[in-house]
């Protein structure tokens, strides 16, 4: 059995031992415009790439700097590489958590240029808490005690093809990476 995927792009990627120079921006668009958000335990599909859009433009409307923006972008990538496990399993999984953090790391070092500080991950912790609110509550019909926080940005959960966000995506990332 391989110890690799196989990118969209056609890249061997090994999610347990990342090689920086395989992780490429046009497979984290393409996949994470196929991902579905919730595990898929939502009313309509809504990818992973659109909310980490909608993560993006609610920096940007926030005022926060290229990097925030372009991270909010990229905070989900791992994702990419590894797909995502809902949170009340993953808090069990010691190494899966470790890999993933590190993998993060590196995406974020590759397009930013550095890991984030802790000032720039608790920006973006907390644009994507606000949009989990709004993704829970559109998405899943849930309610929360919390009140609804205040946004920026306008985004809709509108059912966008996966050309759409996979473009949407690029073109974000062409505004906001460094030069």
């Amino acid at each position: 059995m391989a110890d690799h995927i196989t990118t969209y792009g056609g890249t061997h990627f090994t999610p347990t031992s990342p090689d920086i120079d395989k992780i490429h921006i046009t497979d984290i668009a393409h996949a994470l415009s196929l991902t579905c958000r919730g595990n898929g335990h939502v009313k309509t599909f809504f990818s992973v790439g659109q909310h980490c859009i909608h993560c993006a433009l609610e920096a940007e409307a926030r005022g926060y700097s290229k990097r925030v923006i372009l991270a909010c972008l990229v905070h989900d990538a791992s994702e990419a590489y590894m797909s995502d496990v809902p949170a009340p399993f993953k808090k069990y999984l010691k190494e899966y958590i470790e890999m993933e953090d590190h993998l993060l790391n590196l995406i974020y070092t590759k397009f930013l240029g550095s890991p984030l500080t802790s000032d720039e991950e608790q920006l973006v912790k907390q644009i994507d808490k606000d949009m989990l609110y709004f993704d829970m509550s559109v998405l899943l019909n849930e309610k929360t005690d919390r009140p609804a926080p205040s946004m920026k940005s306008r985004f809709s959960y509108e059912v966008l093809p996966f050309e759409a966000v996979e473009a949407g995506f690029l073109k974000l990332y062409d505004k906001y990476r460094p030069v």
